[in-house]
């Protein structure tokens, strides 16, 4: 079978060595990444890589969808809107809140799409299948999501059957306040994981929404988001997961990780950060987030903890993933 012979983007291509990783004092790998960082008035404040190519940001755009859907009528308690930001880990308070959302519209777990699956983590993953579970859309990570856009549809009265539609109303709310929000237009629109439309922008796009809606003035659409996701940060993510640390023990600071190594966050005082590692590879992307707010000063009791990737042998740390060039 012939394969189309497409160009690499700049933004993996071009992009620096920002992450080693060290064995036994031997450089056994790098990871390349591109980071951008946006001033509070969305102008680039620092580029490591190309900033202005367009990326899939994956469930990093969650937080934004959740904001289409408030703007069309989506009313929610906080947890519950945390949840539809959410890329869960699958917990049982995880599991109950989807369940609270579809039936506060008067829908169930049956009218979720979203891809079936086993919860994320570890724990909860055993437990699931310990009780006689297999794959579920409610168990799969983006069922709070889901639960929001079904919700949303119900709202407004669309059709929540085909909710999935690129072309469906709520899809292109969810294009359109990316596009405003980024202060670029939607690069491109393929299918993400969980089923949903998935839309790209470039770093710096993502950087400036997740700086908008952090720094969002009392009573605004995008407050209640910034809001909801810093008061439940263990709905955003799981008990046991790295961006619920963060936003915890960062103040005023939201967040929001992606599949294929894609990192965003929202600070207070308006700065945008986002980065993606080139190989889509996970273990990197933190280490490379603590490295870019040490340089940009941000005050955070998470940066040990994301600092935090050690490399083993046998059972015990023989080195770690470290940050370099940033």
């Amino acid at each position: 079978m012939s394969t189309p012979n497409l160009s690499t983007p700049a933004v993996l291509e071009a992009a620096p060595v920002l992450a080693q990783a060290i064995r036994g004092g031997f450089v056994e790998s790098v990871h390349r990444a591109s980071v951008a960082v946006t001033a509070a008035d969305g102008s680039v404040e620092l580029a490591l890589g190309d900033a202005t190519g367009p990326v899939f940001p994956r469930s990093s755009n969650k937080p934004i969808q959740a904001l289409a859907m408030v703007r069309h009528g989506l009313d929610l308690a906080p947890h519950h809107l945390a949840l539809t930001c959410a890329s869960h880990s699958g917990e049982p308070f995880h599991l109950d809140a989807v369940r609270e959302i579809l039936d506060g519209a008067g829908l169930t777990v049956r009218d979720l799409q979203n891809t079936p699956d086993y919860p994320v983590d570890d724990e909860a993953r055993l437990d699931w299948i310990r009780a006689g579970h297999g794959k579920e859309s409610l168990a799969q990570n983006c069922s709070g999501k889901h639960s929001g856009m079904l919700a949303t549809c119900v709202a407004n009265g669309w059709d929540h059957t085909a909710y999935l539609d690129v072309d469906h109303p709520l899809q292109r709310a969810c294009d359109a306040t990316l596009a405003e929000l980024a202060g670029e237009p939607v690069a491109a629109t393929a299918v993400d994981g969980c089923g949903a439309p998935v839309m790209a922008v470039s770093l710096a796009g993502l950087a400036r929404a997740f700086g908008r809606i952090a720094s969002a003035g009392p009573g605004t659409d995008e407050a209640r988001v910034a809001d909801a996701i810093r008061s439940h940060p263990e709905y955003l993510g799981g008990s046991r997961r790295d961006v619920t640390t963060f936003i915890q023990r960062t103040p005023g600071a939201i967040a929001k990780d992606g599949a294929e190594a894609v990192y965003a966050v929202g600070l207070a005082d308006g700065r945008g950060i986002a980065l993606k590692v080139a190989d889509g590879g996970q273990r990197a992307r933190t280490v490379i987030l603590a490295a870019v707010l040490r340089r940009l000063g941000v005050e955070s009791g998470a940066l040990d903890a994301l600092e935090d990737a050690p490399i083993l042998g046998h059972g015990e740390p023989v080195g770690s993933v470290v940050a370099v060039g940033i």
